[in-house]
């Protein structure tokens, strides 16, 4: 079931499965993903409790073995509206029996939509009603249609970052992170789209303080903008060597295994350690022309 919010300018659609966005449309144009399969059949899911791959696709916490897909699985259970008006839906999934068997914590997650003049703002809320400490990563990862117009094409369009500044970039071998690697990732100007950008999977920076990130063309008046405060890492990625018409702007609050890592969950790098009865709460906004 999906369910839909809008005010005069836009409108949202949101399945129940995921909490996942599945359109955001105005002007006409359709601004997401629409999940062909041929390239990647997901609009903009969310990711937990994990972000990325982990090695041999498992983990161990408190000694004992868990196996994890890519990203976690929140992005395929079914998510309860919790509430609903013109504007706004809030979703929330909570641990049960069946997710214990491969994440053995108590955790209540919130996700919700609600459109505002030209955007659309997504919050995140995570508590933790344990007695105990709850480790998890999350992440957004919404796909833009690119190109916005038929006449124009993936490489006509580029990312302007704001601030105009360069960030710490975080290279992948394989799916995996290097943090012995890091450089100084030249995102004081605008990047120009190519496929060969992603050859070698995602763009991944850390981020501090307020950052936006617009996708456009200087031959269009149509963009996306994705906007956020106090989120620690930004990945942008679009499949190789498929070329496909998207872009991914992916908000993060952790990230994939390390090439070092040894598989340990108290020990995993990025991850968030919210104490036992305290809530964790944190948005970014989608902004489009």
């Amino acid at each position: 079931m999906s369910v839909t919010i809008k005010n005069e300018y836009l409108t949202a659609i949101i399945n129940e499965k995921g909490a996942e966005l599945t359109s955001l449309s105005a002007n006409q144009i359709e601004y997401i993903w629409q999940a062909d399969p041929n390239y990647w059949g997901r609009h903009a899911p969310i990711l937990f409790p994990f972000v990325g791959r982990l090695k041999n696709d498992q983990y161990t916490y408190q000694g004992e073995n868990y196996p994890m897909g890519q990203h976690g699985f929140a992005r395929d259970k079914k998510f309860e509206l919790l509430e609903q008006t013109a504007e706004k839906a809030t979703f929330i999934l909570k641990s049960d029996a069946e997710t214990k068997k491969i994440y053995p914590f108590d955790f209540v997650l919130i996700v919700s939509y609600e459109v505002w003049g030209e955007g659309l703002r997504i919050r995140f809320e995570v508590q933790n009603p344990s007695s105990g400490e709850l480790i998890f990563a999350l992440g957004g990862h919404p796909a833009f249609n690119i190109p916005l117009e038929e006449n124009l094409t993936f490489d006509d369009y580029f990312i302007a970052f704001s601030p105009q500044k360069s960030r710490i970039k975080i290279p992948l071998e394989g799916p995996f992170a290097n943090l012995d690697q890091k450089t100084l990732g030249q995102t004081n100007t605008n990047i120009q789209l190519s496929h060969d950008l992603f050859k070698e999977d995602a763009l991944i920076y850390e981020t501090r303080g307020l950052n936006s990130y617009t996708v456009g063309s200087e031959d269009s008046k149509h963009n996306v903008t994705v906007t956020y405060n106090n989120i620690p890492y930004v990945g942008f990625w679009s499949p190789m060597p498929k070329e496909a018409p998207f872009l991914c702007i992916e908000p993060w609050w952790g990230f994939a295994d390390t090439v070092n890592s040894t598989g340990k969950l108290e020990d995993k790098a990025g991850m968030q350690h919210l104490p036992a009865n305290e809530t964790f709460k944190t948005e970014f906004s989608i902004t489009i022309h």
